[in-house]
Order: structure tokens, then C-alpha cells, then sequence
């Protein structure tokens, strides 16, 4: 039995899939069908990149699998350097020029939006042989699959969420499709430490509920996880696919906010980088501000057990959302102006000493969404003020994320009234003022002239003028437009020159 998975790329607020990120889904979906029989050298593995640019008699085993899974799902999208997630257009193209079953899931199954500020539809797809995975589509492709092996009816088969246990087989066993990424060996590989809200009211436009309460991983499953992943020649990883880093086995104290244990990120860190000890980057992404304000004597020592592991450059997004306290509690947001601030202030304190790769070690960045409900005129003013206080004050931020909201059905956004088109041309205005006043003079901060950048991966050429685009490998990159065209592919080092709104100019280094 022949298998070929797709990947469309995922995008969501706690997981990323899109190169030279690879993520956890296909390496469980690769793992599932591996524990159900199917042999290695029957699983094929295509990212939509690489069927764009593929000739057609490249696609032959494409076009001959039994069985053809396509992993996809943007529930925030943004915007990418050199690829670019798959198209409903392209699903159904692939559904009609495949011959075998066609089985389409991840994040998509919660609907489907080419950009923010735009309502998600929900994915409907028509065909006898095309089923969309309504919950984990690791769990469905793994009991869609018999003895033999073969494909059992899929109609008769349930939707469900998979197991902790589950992934912990299946992460092992389908580690060694990073091998095909065509980005291999320079790839991200994105892991889970848990998933689901801790809290017991959310945020009024975010998905992770969908999942349910926090399922968290055992240390000892995602340490082995990363063996594996570093046995088949994986050096770059991040702990991403969570909503919040720093509530990692946390202690429920009922109404509260989970208390961190630093221990667990102690066990987690330090056994990564026992059984990972030549990795290249070990990186993290979300973090609650209001976790680490409430705990800022467990979270000091989590952040110090992250410097002590990981490598330079870090960043832990955080999710303010908004600074109006009446979006705030009109969205049931996570933490107050002055929770974020404080939040803000404290991993400066600890982890912003610049590292051997040129960055800081660990950076907050901020995360901000319009077109919330009660949102006027004001939240802008608030929203920009608030990050002229930070930039003020002397803190560093790696990043500031501005959106509009992308409202999705069963969230209580997608039954609100929201000033999406009303305040649509007030947000172009102040996401520009935020990328001249803020932005700018905060990355020639971050990254100031002179600087020396270790290890920037060349990535794409230049449209229109002889150069490069580039970055290093981890979270958050800084893109960098180096002024000569390189081989794609290499590292180089690079000496920064000059800064835009969102990105720097450099020159190679050369001894």
C-alpha cells in the first residue's frame, strides 16, 4: 500500500509549519501509518512547494498512492519569505488528479481564510474518495488504516482527538520524514509540550479551546521525541506547539491562573540537550504575560533554566491582544497594560545580555489584534502608546505582531458585531505609524549597526537587484537583505549596515 502526505504548511496562533519550519502533524501522521504496517519506503512525502515545481512525471508516486493525506490549516496567516500555504484551489486540483483516497485535515478542519479580517468557511470538499478529518487527522489516517494494510471504509470511521500516549509512539516512529523535506537538514523542527487553554474562560477569538482542557506531554515523551529527531539529523528545534510555555505541568489552583513549575522546564530543557548535545538552536515560542506577572519568582526561574539550555536569539511571543481595557474585558483577554509591562520588564531584566550569535538570549514580542469587540478610536491610541512606553523605558521587544482578527465559527468573535471595515482604514494608518515610530528605532536597538550576525541561511534572491535574503535559523528570524548574491543554502556571517521598519541591510564578513 502506497501513501503519499501533502504538506499545505499549518499556521496557528501555538503552531507553526511553514519552511523552513517542519510541524509536530506530519511526523505523527508519518509515525501513525508506520505503527498500522505501512513500510518507510511506502510513505512518500511532498511539501506543496515542491509539487509547484515539480514536472509531472516527478509526481508519478503522487499520483499512484492508495492513500493521500493533505495537511493543512492558516488560523492566523501571515506573511512568509519563500513559501506559501496551499490554496483551496490547489486541494481541489490535488483531489481531482489523484487516483486513491484523499484525506484532508489539520488546523483547516476549523475553517478556512486567506487573510486576516476576513470570517473563516467552514471546508467543505466533494468527491466519494475525499474525507476531511473533522478532529486529529493523525488519529483518523491511523484508524482509517486495517490489517494487510489497507484502507478500511472511512465513512464508519470516528473522529477523534488522538492521545498523549498516541503521539508519543507516533512522534518516535515518524521522525525520519524530516529526511525528505527538501530544506534537510535546515529545518526548524517544531514540538509540542501540550496543548489547551488553562484557563477556564478564553480569549474571545482564539481557536486553542477547540482542543479542550491542557493535555500535557510527559517530559520523558518529548526528550524522545527530540533523540529521535537528532538521530536522524535534526539540529534546530523549538518548543512551540503550546499556548503558553511557562504553564508546562503547572499546578491547577482552581480559579487562579496554573502555577508554573519550573522544575518540569528544569527536567525538559536540561534532558533536551542531554540526548541533543551538538543541536544548533533550541528555541521557544508563546508565553501568557499574565502567567509571568502573577509568578514572576517561578517564572525568573524558568527563564533562567531556558538561558542556561537553550541558544541565543530566543523569543517568547506574548499575547497582549489589546491595551484598551475595554477590549480587554469585552474579549475576556489574558492580561491588563500593566501585567504586560511588568511581564515585559522582567525578561528584559534576565535574558536580554546579547548571546555568541549576535542576539540577545530571550526577547519578549507582542502580539496585537484588531477588530475585536469594543474596539474605537482610542484602542489605537492606547495600543500605540503602550509601545512607545516599552520602547521609552529602554526594554527591547524581538518583534510586534499587528493583525486583524480572523473569526472563526463556535468562538464567541464570530457572533459579534465587529468594526472590521469601519476601522480598517485607521488600522493601515496606525500599523504604519507603529512600523516608523516603534518598530524602527526598536530594531536598531536590538540589532545595531556593527553588529555581527552568526550563521545567516541565504535563502532567496532579490527581485530587481543583484542580492540576497536571509536569516537564522530559529524564532522570529530577523530577515536580512545582504548586497550580493550568494549561494542558496549557505550560512554566512553578516555585519549589520542599516535597518528598515521590519528588517536590516548587512555585508558578508570575510576573514
Amino acid at each position: 500500500m502506497k501513501v503519499a502526505i501533502i504538506d499545505g504548511y499549518v499556521d496557528e496562533p501555538a503552531c507553526f509549519g511553514v519552511p523552513p519550519y517542519i510541524s509536530p502533524y506530519i511526523r505523527y501522521i508519518a509515525g501513525a501509518l508506520v505503527e498500522r504496517g505501512i513500510g518507510r519506503d511506502d510513505v512518500s512525502y511532498f511539501t506543496i512547494d515542491g509539487i509547484r515545481n515539480s514536472k509531472r512525471e516527478d509526481l508519478t508516486l503522487l499520483a499512484r498512492a492508495d492513500l493521500v493525506v493533505i495537511l493543512s490549516g492558516m488560523t492566523v496567516p501571515g506573511k512568509y519569505l519563500r513559501s506559501s500555504p496551499i490554496t483551496l484551489k490547489e486541494i481541489e486540483y490535488l483531489c481531482r488528479a489523484t487516483s486513491g483516497v484523499k484525506v484532508i485535515g489539520g488546523p483547516i478542519r476549523l475553517g478556512y481564510s486567506s487573510e486576516g479580517g476576513m470570517a473563516a468557511s467552514t471546508l467543505e470538499m466533494a468527491g466519494d474518495d475525499v474525507f476531511v478529518a473533522r478532529q486529529d487527522i493523525e488519529a483518523f489516517v491511523h484508524d482509517i488504516i486495517g490489517p494487510g494494510p489497507c484502507i478500511e471504509d472511512p465513512d464508519n470511521v470516528e473522529h477523534r482527538m488522538r492521545t498523549v500516549g498516541e503521539i508519543g509512539r507516533w512522534a518516535d516512529k515518524g521522525a525520519f520524514i524530516i529526511r525528505r523535506h527538501p530544506d534537510f537538514p535546515n529545518i526548524m523542527c517544531e514540538m509540542e509540550t501540550y496543548r489547551g487553554c488553562g484557563r477556564d474562560t478564553h480569549c474571545s477569538f482564539c481557536t486553542e479551546f477547540f482542543y479542550g482542557p491542557s493535555t500535557y506531554r510527559p517530559v520523558k515523551d518529548v526528550v524522545a521525541e527530540a533523540s529521535s529527531l537528532y538521530k536522524e539529523g535534526a539540529l534546530y528545534f523549538r518548543l512551540g506547539r503550546q499556548p503558553d510555555l511557562f504553564t508546562y505541568h503547572s499546578v491547577d489552583l482552581g480559579d487562579s491562573l496554573p502555577r508554573p513549575n519550573p522544575q518540569a522546564l528544569e527536567s525538559l530543557y536540561s534532558g533536551i540537550r542531554k540526548v541533543a548535545p551538538g543541536l544548533e538552536v533550541l528555541h521557544m515560542d508563546n508565553a501568557n504575560p499574565a502567567t509571568i506577572a502573577t509568578y514572576p519568582d517561578e517564572c525568573s526561574k524558568i527563564m533562567k533554566s531556558i538561558l542556561k539550555y537553550h541558544t541565543p536569539g530566543d523569543v517568547a511571543a506574548m499575547g497582549m491582544e489589546s491595551a484598551d481595557p475595554a477590549v480587554i474585558r469585552a474579549n475576556n483577554l489574558k492580561a491588563m497594560p500593566d501585567d504586560v509591562f511588568e511581564a515585559v520588564k522582567l525578561m528584559n531584566d534576565i535574558g536580554s545580555i546579547r548571546g555568541s550569535n549576535g542576539l540577545s538570549h530571550l526577547l519578549p514580542g507582542l502580539n496585537f489584534v484588531h477588530g475585536l469587540g469594543g474596539e474605537t478610536k482610542k484602542t489605537f491610541g492606547l495600543n500605540y502608546d503602550f509601545l512607545k512606553n516599552i520602547l521609552d523605558a529602554g526594554f527591547l521587544l524581538r518583534r510586534i505582531n499587528i493583525r486583524q482578527v480572523m473569526p472563526f465559527s463556535g468562538t464567541p468573535v464570530a457572533e459579534q458585531q465587529l468594526p472590521l471595515a469601519k476601522n480598517r482604514k485607521m488600522f493601515l494608518k496606525y500599523k504604519e505609524k507603529v512600523r516608523k515610530d516603534i518598530d524602527l528605532p526598536m530594531l536598531r536597538k536590538v540589532v545595531p549597526e556593527g553588529t555581527v550576525l552568526k550563521d545567516v541561511l541565504c535563502e532567496v534572491w532579490s527581485e530587481g537587484s543583484v542580492g540576497t535574503f536571509g536569516r537564522q535559523m530559529g524564532s522570529y528570524p530577523i530577515l536580512v537583505g545582504i548586497s550580493e548574491k550568494l549561494p542558496l543554502g549557505e550560512f554566512v556571517d553578516v555585519r549589520v549596515t542599516g535597518h528598515g521598519f521590519r528588517s536590516i541591510s548587512a555585508t558578508v564578513v570575510r576573514e
